[in-house]
């Protein structure tokens, strides 16, 4: 049997989707204050982990897309059942070794977790009224992932829940992309994601007096937050408004797509704010990273700008490859 070309491989796991993946990472490290080397390989983790859950996910669904997506690499036979749940798989293996061999057990106890939320939802809880909760909690779990092994995993839990709500809000519209959408489902997911862009914004709670950044040794350390991790007041006012600007870019970006299936809801404009969406996620993921005051401002805010510059780039491999 001759197997699956890379192009249909990419298709199946939906590659250019990952691309809002590791600002999950970088978001929950920033928030406790440990981005350093062990951020990258836990990224790698976590994307690994996620073309995992989308191979899965086609696998489950091979009957349905069948008659819903003829088009997709399963049921146009580019792609073998069997190929796609070897894939999902081994995916899952390299991202869990990965995991394992880049943050040690803490990593694991968040890791193990949220391969099982993966998995869970492409099973079982996708098309219960559970799963918009159960992928939420799958992005929620992945901006932890990046918190993992600093002592400081409750610094993460506000970014983890701007996410988690984020993603709530596409699942949600996801499950319209064949048959269209009521008008009032839209309208309350944009909703939920004012009401995200505002969270982002917010301060850290860690803003006051000082914050225990983590030290390579993965041990947290006492640091004022006027000096290494406040910076100056320029610093300051600069990382504010690059907070606020990719936080208004993100709810522009998606919120338009959302605002035009409001007007429109048939089939392709629900697929087309589920798509902004996912692409549009870095914005988001830059604007919670920048905000981290557990880092020092000048890091934060350039590792921000960095993980949104995923953003535009997604949009224009998404023209290649759908992310949905």
């Amino acid at each position: 049997m001759t197997p699956p070309r890379w192009s249909d491989l990419a298709e199946l796991v939906r590659a250019p989707a990952a691309l809002s993946v590791p600002g999950d990472v970088v978001a929950g490290a920033a928030a406790a204050g440990g981005l350093g080397p062990r951020t990258a390989g836990l990224a790698g983790a976590s994307v690994c982990l996620y073309w995992a859950g989308m191979a899965a996910n086609d696998w489950a669904d091979r009957e349905l897309d069948a008659v819903e997506r003829p088009q997709r690499p399963i049921p146009s036979g580019r792609v073998t059942p069997g190929a796609a749940l070897a894939v999902a798989a081994g995916l899952t293996t390299a991202g869990l070794a990965l995991t394992a061999v880049t943050g040690g057990r803490r990593a694991l106890a968040v890791g193990v977790p949220l391969t099982a939320a993966i998995w869970a939802y492409d099973l079982w809880a996708k098309n219960t009224p559970a799963g918009p909760a159960v992928m939420a909690a799958c992005r929620g779990l992945d901006v932890l992932l990046g918190s993992a092994g600093t002592g400081r995993t409750r610094a993460a839990l506000p970014a983890a829940l701007a996410v988690a709500a984020h993603t709530y809000t596409v699942t949600e519209l996801s499950r319209s992309e064949v048959s269209g959408a009521d008008p009032r489902l839209p309208a309350a997911t944009l909703a939920g994601t004012a009401a995200v862009a505002l969270a982002s914004v917010a301060p850290a709670a860690a803003r006051a007096g000082s914050v225990r950044a983590a030290t390579p040794t993965g041990r947290a350390t006492p640091v004022r937050a006027t000096t290494t991790t406040g910076g100056g007041t320029s610093a300051r006012w600069w990382r504010a408004g690059v907070t606020a600007g990719l936080a208004g870019w993100y709810a522009a970006r998606y919120g338009a797509a959302q605002a035009a299936v409001a007007r429109d809801p048939r089939p392709e404009q629900v697929r087309a704010a589920v798509g902004a969406g996912i692409v549009g996620l870095p914005a988001l993921q830059g604007a919670l990273t920048a905000r981290a005051v557990a880092t020092g401002t000048g890091l934060a805010t350039a590792v921000g700008l960095a993980v949104s510059a995923a953003a535009p780039l997604g949009r224009r491999l998404a023209r290649k490859v759908s992310p949905t």
